[in-house]
């Protein structure tokens, strides 16, 4: 028994070395404050003033170019919303397409800017198609499809012909033009000197070639 003695007390110690550093271990646990998960909310974590972002295709050229007085970033859905923006779609195939508006966000990495606000998107002539001018109250510009497009009250002018509808969608590299709901139209004749004037029922779609 004496023989045993010497390590039942190194037992006794051992379990006892264990059972303490458990509870100093679960005590440290429980006594530091764990920081509950961030909160996500839309606020602004940057901005910038008289700004100019730049995309490019695979080969370096500019295909897209927007600017603007102001822009803020939003960290919570990367979107940048802009005040006195201007966006330049200038693809080599296209036409060149100017937008502006009163205020804009931009979302999806640049893929969709929304225009909101006295919006307005001119499509410059070339040498087979006349000038282009689009105004609503809001422009949603696809950049990468270039595409604009609104589900609002719009008025297409191309020439000297005039067109007013509800909701358009306009594919630049197509040149094809989409009003619905048209109304009030004014399609100018071969010298200018005709036009007419029709109704159309509002569920009906308008397929034009600019």
């Amino acid at each position: 028994m004496k023989e045993r003695f010497p390590s039942l007390i190194a037992l006794f110690l051992l379990l006892v070395l264990v059972t303490s550093s458990w509870w100093a271990a679960d005590y440290a646990q429980r006594a530091i404050q764990v920081d509950p998960p961030r909160r996500i909310t839309h606020e602004m974590d940057a901005w910038s003033r008289d700004f100019v972002m730049l995309r490019t295709d695979p080969t370096g050229r500019p295909i897209n170019r927007l600017e603007g007085e102001y822009a803020e970033h939003f960290p919570d859905d990367d979107s940048y919303h802009i005040t006195a923006p201007r966006a330049v779609g200038q693809r080599e195939a296209n036409p060149v397409t100017v937008g502006v508006s009163k205020t804009a966000v931009m979302e999806q990495g640049g893929k969709r800017i929304v225009m909101n606000g006295d919006a307005h998107v001119h499509r410059q002539p070339d040498a087979n198609n006349d000038v282009l001018d689009v105004r609503s109250q809001q422009l949603i510009i696809l950049p990468d499809e270039d595409v604009v497009f609104t589900d609002l009250p719009a008025e297409v002018i191309k020439g000297r012909s005039r067109m007013n509808g509800k909701g358009m969608h306009y594919n630049n590299k197509t040149r094809q033009l989409q009003v619905s709901a048209s109304t009030d139209v004014e399609i100018a004749g071969s010298e200018g000197k005709q036009q007419r004037r029709t109704e159309i029922p509002a569920n009906n779609t308008d397929q034009k070639k600019p």
